[in-house]
C-alpha cells in the first residue's frame, strides 16, 4: 500500500495598501508585503493600492474599494485580505465585516514568521511575547475570524492556543513571560560584562532582512549558522570569534534583520537581542547592493539604531552581493566611516575588511616597546590575545615586544 502524502493548499491573499504621501515608497512596500506573504506560505493572486489622503480610521480604505476587493476575490477565489500597515481593532473588525473574510496586517504577518523561524528558547520567549501583546487588543476580532475560517496564516507557533484565553489569562502570561526574559536579560548582561571585562572587541553586523549578514558571518569565521535566502532567516543573535591577520581577536555578532514598519511589539520584545549593536565597539552594516531599494532600506536600517539608541558607533558599510550587482551601479554612505563592496558569498574584498577592522582597533591602541623578564612571559600571550604583536625578540636579558594594546590592558601588560 502507498503512503498518501496531504500537503496544506497555500493561501491565496490580495494584498491591500494606502499611499498617502510617496506613491512610489507604497508601492515598494507592498512589492517587499508580497515577499512577506510568500515567506509565510500564502500567494499574492491580487493587489491594489489605493490613493487617499490619509489611512480610512474605521475600515483602513474606502468604501468604493471595499467593493472592488469583493469583486476581485470573488474573482480570484482569494481566502484572505493582507493590509500593509498595523490595523486598529476597530479596523481589523470593520474592515472582516465588511469582507466577510479573513482579514491580516503585516505586522501578524511578521510575526506569524517569527513564529515559525523561533528556535531558541529565548526567540520563542520574545515571539509569544509580541504576539500576544498584539492579540490582547484585538482578541474579539480576532476570535471571530478564525472560528470562520479557521487556521493558516496567522495561526501558527505559541500565540495560537492564547486565542481562547480570556483577558486576565494572557495578562497573567504576558506577565510571566516578562519575568523569563528579564533572567534571559540578566544572562545576556553577565556575558556582555565578562567579554568587555576581558577586553575582546566586539563587531555587530546590522542589516535589513536578507542582505547577508550571516553569509557574512559564515564566510569569515567558517561557522554554519543557518543562511536562506528568505526574509528573517536569523532570528536568534550568534556570535563567532574572528581572527584577523595579526593574530588578534575580535567577536563578530549576527543580529535579527531590520524592516520597514518593523512591528513595535517586535522592537520591545527583541529590543535585549536588537542592543547588542549598542554595546558593540563596531557597527557592521551589510546592504544587498543588488536590491533596487538599497538606499531606502539603508535608510530604515539607520532608523531603527537611533530608535535603540546606537548612535557614536565606528560605522562599516559593506556593499554586499557585488556578484550580483550590475556594472556601473554606484551606491553611498555618507554617514559611514568605511564603505567596501563585497561578496560575502565569495569572499571577495573580505581580506581587505579584515585589515580594516585591524586598523580601526589599532587606532584605539598604544604603541609599546617593552624588554619583559622570562618571569612575565604569560603578558606577552595577553598581548597577543587583545592587541597586535608587531615584533618578538627572545634576548639573554629577556623577551623584547613591540607592539599596539587596547589601553584597558595597557596597565596589565605595564609591570
Amino acid at each position: 500500500m502507498t503512503g498518501i502524502e496531504i500537503s496544506t493548499p497555500e493561501e491565496r491573499v490580495i494584498l491591500l495598501g494606502v499611499s498617502v504621501t510617496d506613491a512610489d515608497g507604497a508601492k515598494q512596500s507592498l512589492d517587499e508585503l508580497e515577499e512577506l506573504a510568500k515567506t509565510a506560505g500564502a500567494v499574492t493572486v491580487g493587489k491594489m493600492l489605493q490613493n487617499r489622503e490619509q489611512i480610512h480610521p474605521g475600515t483602513y480604505i474606502g468604501r468604493g474599494k471595499i467593493e472592488e476587493v469583493k469583486q476581485m476575490a470573488y474573482a480570484l477565489e482569494a481566502d484572505a485580505v493582507i493590509c500593509d500597515d498595523e490595523l486598529s481593532p476597530a479596523q481589523l473588525h470593520n474592515l472582516q465585516q465588511e469582507l466577510d473574510m479573513k482579514v491580516l496586517d503585516r505586522t501578524l504577518i511578521i510575526l506569524d514568521i517569527f513564529a515559525a523561524r523561533a528556535s531558541t528558547s529565548e526567540g520563542k520567549i520574545q515571539v509569544e511575547l509580541a504576539q500576544l501583546k498584539y492579540r490582547q487588543a484585538r482578541l474579539v476580532g480576532l476570535r471571530n475570524s478564525l472560528s470562520r475560517l479557521g487556521g493558516g496564516i496567522g495561526t501558527r507557533g505559541p500565540g495560537e492556543k492564547k486565542l481562547e484565553m480570556d483577558r486576565r489569562l494572557i495578562k497573567d502570561r504576558i506577565a510571566q513571560l516578562n519575568r523569563e526574559l528579564s533572567e534571559v536579560k540578566r544572562h545576556r548582561e553577565v556575558t556582555r560584562s565578562r567579554r568587555m571585562r576581558q577586553q575582546t572587541p566586539v563587531a555587530a553586523i546590522v542589516g535589513y532582512t536578507n542582505a547577508g549578514k550571516s553569509t557574512l558571518l559564515n564566510t569569515l569565521t567558517g561557522s554554519q549558522v543557518m543562511e536562506e535566502d528568505k526574509l528573517f532567516a536569523t532570528l536568534d543573535p550568534t556570535t563567532r570569534v574572528l581572527e584577523l591577520p595579526s593574530g588578534q581577536e575580535m567577536l563578530l555578532t549576527d543580529t535579527v534583520g531590520f524592516i520597514r514598519k518593523l512591528p513595535h511589539h517586535l522592537i520591545d520584545a527583541f529590543r535585549s537581542t536588537l542592543e547588542e549593536a549598542k554595546y558593540a565597539d563596531i557597527i557592521l552594516h551589510v546592504v544587498d547592493a543588488s536590491n533596487p531599494q538599497a538606499e531606502q532600506q539603508m535608510a530604515v536600517v539607520y532608523e531603527t539604531l537611533e530608535n535603540l539608541g546606537v548612535s557614536g558607533k565606528t560605522v562599516i558599510t559593506l556593499f554586499n552581493k557585488q556578484d550580483k550587482t550590475l556594472t556601473g551601479e554606484t551606491l553611498r554612505d555618507s554617514r559611514a566611516d568605511r564603505v567596501i563592496p563585497v561578496s560575502a558569498k565569495y569572499g571577495s574584498r573580505l581580506e581587505e575588511l579584515k585589515a580594516v577592522l585591524e586598523e580601526i582597533l589599532n587606532e584605539r591602541n598604544v604603541l609599546i616597546e617593552r624588554l619583559y623578564s622570562y618571569s612575565d612571559a604569560g603578558l606577552i600571550q595577553l598581548i597577543r590575545r587583545h592587541g597586535q604583536l608587531l615584533q618578538e625578540e627572545y634576548r639573554a636579558d629577556g623577551i623584547y615586544v613591540r607592539a599596539y594594546v587596547p589601553m584597558e590592558i595597557y596597565g596589565a601588560v605595564s609591570p
